[in-house]
């Protein structure tokens, strides 16, 4: 056991409801194994049967699916304080892999002491549980995204749901953050081609809602970015309320 504690995992929980101590102290007492990967390391493999889940600390990871063909999408992006596999506690069996999009490092819980705490502490088992649901909340959006949206809107809607996210543990700092994801990456993100994804970005560059060099994100107009995305954060549940 690593003496660590989880704080990205309180921030992104008690962003949607009140945390006890004695739950805080649940979490922070689980036998973390902790790593770090490397950009486009495999932190889970598809098919494998873990008995682990794990916790992204810092970084951005993704979900992956890789066709026969080799052409590969990714289904999520994670950010820190994402459980990126605690589904993997019920499905047993991974049907995707998860890969680093930039240096990581995440923490393993084994599954044997969630399902402990989740019994003992019926309420922190259901936050956990939520976890799970807006996951399935993500993937529902990103779907809906992916099949009606013009490019330029999707790819500010990706901008807007990883901004949220990220200002949810406080890694937005005056509009600013860090995306250090390749333009290659983001056309598997988008399921575009990179000619598309350059030209697209170019685009969002021009509307002068966003600044986007190299690595890092300003957003200059949340309003009007949110506007040309027809973003709507419901979907991610920041309201605070008991579960």
């Amino acid at each position: 056991m690593e003496d660590f504690i989880p704080e990205a995992l309180y921030a992104m929980l008690e962003r949607r409801d009140e945390l006890s101590a004695i739950e805080r102290k649940a979490l922070a007492s689980l036998s973390w194994r902790l790593r770090t990967y490397g950009d486009g390391d495999e932190i889970i493999g598809e098919g494998s049967e873990p008995t682990e889940s794990c916790l992204l600390v810092e970084g951005l990871a993704a979900r992956s699916r890789q066709l026969a063909n080799g052409n590969r999408q990714l289904t999520a992006v994670h950010v820190p304080g994402d459980f990126v596999d605690l589904h993997g506690l019920l499905l047993k069996v991974m049907d995707h892999a998860v890969m680093a999009l930039a240096p990581c490092k995440v923490a393993f819980a084994p599954h044997t002491e969630l399902r402990r705490v989740a019994a003992e502490l019926p309420h922190l088992g259901r936050m956990l549980f939520m976890c799970v649901a807006i996951d399935a909340a993500v993937q529902r959006n990103w779907i809906a995204c992916m099949g009606r949206m013009d490019p330029l809107r999707h790819i500010a809607y990706l901008v807007c749901e990883v901004y949220r996210r990220l200002d949810v543990v406080g890694q937005v700092r005056d509009g600013a953050f860090e995306f250090p994801v390749t333009q290659s990456e983001v056309a598997d993100l988008v399921g575009l081609s990179i000619v598309h994804t350059n030209r697209t970005i170019q685009e969002l560059r021009a509307s002068g809602y966003v600044t986007w060099q190299g690595n890092q994100v300003i957003v200059h107009d949340w309003d009007g970015l949110s506007r040309l995305a027809e973003f709507d954060p419901t979907y991610l549940n920041l309201v605070r309320r008991p579960r």
